[in-house]
């Protein structure tokens, strides 16, 4: 019997929260179910292992797939997907990436800090600019952005060296063969 996300995500939450986590998201998608758990100090490595052993145990007693799949339990890591109004009210204060859909705003790409999350919109605002409010229905992707820091300096060693400064390279000799 197949089952959807919604059902399966209610399903789980209890079983997650028993662990003392909380239920971030559920994916299904090509034989890949995918838990993703979470806590406000952080999830472990034996957090994850704790939550997948319950996970399987739970989905192998009751079985709801009709064909084989691969579980996959894993923390949101550092930069995660927002798909739900709970994803971005736990994302305020966060600087975030959107892609809207189609006609939504002006420019479909949208960055900035999460100022406010409602069950029927989010309010983004850009650095220096007007806050953009969107209905999660003109959302197409968003997710959280980590400023990783200035962007280092090419190699001269590789291929980002300056021109004229790249290692010249010298014909192959010509082969010569003997009678």
């Amino acid at each position: 019997m197949a089952t959807s996300v919604e059902a399966l995500t209610t399903q789980l939450t209890p079983l997650v929260e028993s662990l003392g986590l909380g239920l971030h998201d559920v994916e299904i998608s090509r034989g890949l179910v995918r838990v993703t758990v979470t806590r406000e100090s952080g999830v472990s490595l034996e957090d994850l292992t704790g939550a997948n052993s319950v996970i399987s145990t739970y989905l192998d007693e009751h079985d709801p797939f009709e064909s084989r799949y691969t579980l996959e339990v894993t923390s949101p890591g550092v930069e995660r997907t927002l798909r739900t109004p709970s994803h971005f009210a736990a994302a305020l204060g966060e600087m975030v990436r959107i892609k809207t859909v189609p006609g939504a705003v002006a420019d479909r790409r949208v960055e900035g800090i999460v100022t406010a999350a409602t069950d029927e919109h989010v309010t983004v605002t850009p650095e220096g600019g007007e806050p953009v409010r969107l209905a999660y229905d003109q959302i197409d992707r968003a997710k959280t952005a980590f400023s990783w820091g200035p962007t280092p300096k090419p190699s001269p060693s590789r291929a980002g060296a300056p021109r004229g400064k790249r290692r010249q390279v010298s014909p192959l000799p010509e082969r010569i063969t003997t009678p």
